[in-house]
């Protein structure tokens, strides 16, 4: 649930950003979205594979 938590929390820190860069076309904004998706992308991947194994345990 940790991971979870995180990838919320993730979400909100980049929401800034975005907004940032589909209103303003701030295209720095948009390089920190993009990396920050790309953290996202990592974290999901954890979470999923943490999924499966608590899954597989059971």
């Amino acid at each position: 649930m940790k991971k979870f938590e995180e990838l919320k929390a993730l979400i909100a820190s980049i929401e800034v950003d975005a907004e940032k860069f589909y209103s303003k076309q701030n295209s720095a904004a948009g390089t920190r979205v993009r990396k920050g998706m790309q953290e996202l992308k990592k974290i999901a991947g954890e979470i999923r594979a943490e999924v499966q194994d608590l899954k597989n345990k059971a």
